[in-house]
């Protein structure tokens, strides 16, 4: 078992210059102020922010702190948690505009031209144990354990170059229907940002997921293709994404027989275009691959192509993609939706390294939004800074190390794995 490394007064030190030399840059003070996180009174809300973000990187919650005595901040506990209770503090704007900051003031510098930035859409669990008080807590299914489980889907948004990955919006859902719910629910004002932000946690994911594109391109944003799994890639949704969007989406489709597309000239499913048409041999990337055209029933369609890849680990098993750019060869469709893992690692590192879901124990749906949306600045922050970025890997060895098996799986091993 290997134990954690403490953390040193001087590497403490540097972190929080580093913090310091962060905030600075990208004018994080400016951007609380245009998201509504303001107090009234007593200690400002930067103060309170700074504190909250350097915590994750301390080996101490400030419960611990208060506990043994280390606690040196001139605010209370019950002003940190009524910062995060606040309902009219809007989180996910602060995490939109700091990583639109950060991405088109630094990372879009060193990323060349012909390289494919995308946006990036997956869900996990964000489980809660005893959630018959938390606020909208639910019945969710886990497709890792197919079991239901308490808690909401973490919904995430992310942009990534390949290189680098920037989450830039995260949302609980809970269940819709009546019978799934478990936790709470409270009355706001319609007009409220808490009301609208209840309203979307009880919404069908496919629709909050458009909603997520829309404010990020808004906020500005920009990326070539978006990247869905087989739960997002119905041709509803894909039509809608570039229509409302005008984005090209590279998905992983289901071998649905209910599914139709439009190939030569003739309604048919997946499993049908896949026995008819010729498959490549040999060593070839892929086995087949073909135009098609998606189309709903009232009318619209949109030219696509796809794409069927050998599945490693069941020589007979194939797997599908479809891409709304026909012009991008087959070999880079796979090649870009091989990005599509980065979320996956993120989702590693926020539950094992920065404690999502583990370290925020209210019971109110704001706080827990908010907790989720710190997760993602802590994200931002380590990736424009080496010493923190340095100091978490040390800390962490057994994720590092899982991380690093993780990212060296071939590419099709890593399409028939189950990682949520």
């Amino acid at each position: 078992m290997t134990s954690i490394a403490q953390i040193s007064e001087n590497e403490q030190m540097e972190i929080t210059g580093t913090l310091r030399k962060f905030f600075t840059d990208y004018k994080v003070r400016g951007l609380l102020k245009a998201c509504r996180a303001e107090k009234q009174q007593g200690h400002s809300a930067f103060e309170i922010f700074r504190y909250l973000l350097c915590l994750v990187f301390c080996d101490r919650s400030m419960y611990m702190q208060i506990m043994t005595g280390r606690y040196s901040e001139d605010f209370g506990k019950n002003t940190v948690y009524r910062f995060l209770n606040s309902v009219k503090t809007n989180w996910e704007r602060l995490t939109c505009l700091l990583s639109a900051r950060i991405i088109n003031g630094s990372i879009r510098k060193l990323t060349g031209e012909d390289r494919q930035d995308v946006f990036i859409i997956d869900d996990s669990l964000f489980k809660r144990t005893g959630g018959k008080k938390t606020e909208l807590c639910s019945r969710v299914f886990d497709h890792v354990s197919m079991k239901y489980k308490r808690g909401f889907r973490l919904l995430t948004l992310g942009w990534s170059d390949g290189n680098s990955f920037f989450p830039i919006l995260g949302r609980l859902l809970g269940s819709s229907k009546a019978y799934n719910m478990v936790g709470v629910t409270k009355q706001f004002d319609q007009r409220s940002l808490a009301a609208k932000r209840r309203k979307q946690a009880l919404s069908k994911a496919t629709d909050v997921m458009l909603d997520m594109l829309k404010t990020a391109i808004k906020a500005g944003h920009s990326a070539k293709y978006v990247l869905f799994d087989t739960w997002f890639a119905n041709p509803k949704d894909i039509i809608r994404s570039h229509e409302e969007c005008g984005l090209n989406t590279i998905a992983m489709i289901k071998k649905s027989s209910k599914v139709f597309n439009e190939y030569e000239e003739k309604r048919m499913n997946i499993k049908q275009i896949f026995r008819m048409c010729k498959k490549h041999r040999g060593r070839s990337r892929y086995l087949l691959s073909v135009k098609v055209n998606i189309y709903l029933k009232n009318g619209q369609s949109l030219p696509s192509k796809i794409v069927c890849v050998r599945n490693r680990n069941k020589k007979k098993d194939w797997i599908a993609f479809i891409c709304t750019d026909t012009a991008l060869p087959e070999e880079e469709i796979l090649r870009v939706y091989g990005k599509i893992w980065d979320v996956e690692i993120i989702f590693k590192t926020c539950k094992s390294i920065l404690n999502l879901g583990s370290d925020c124990h209210s019971l109110l749906y704001d706080a827990l939004t908010a907790h989720v949306l710190w997760s993602s600045s802590d994200i931002c922050c380590c990736r424009c800074s080496s010493g923190i970025t340095a100091m978490t890997e040390r800390s962490a060895n057994c994720s590092s190390s899982w991380l690093m098996n993780w990212q060296t799986l071939p590419l099709a091993m890593r399409f028939s794995s189950s990682s949520r």
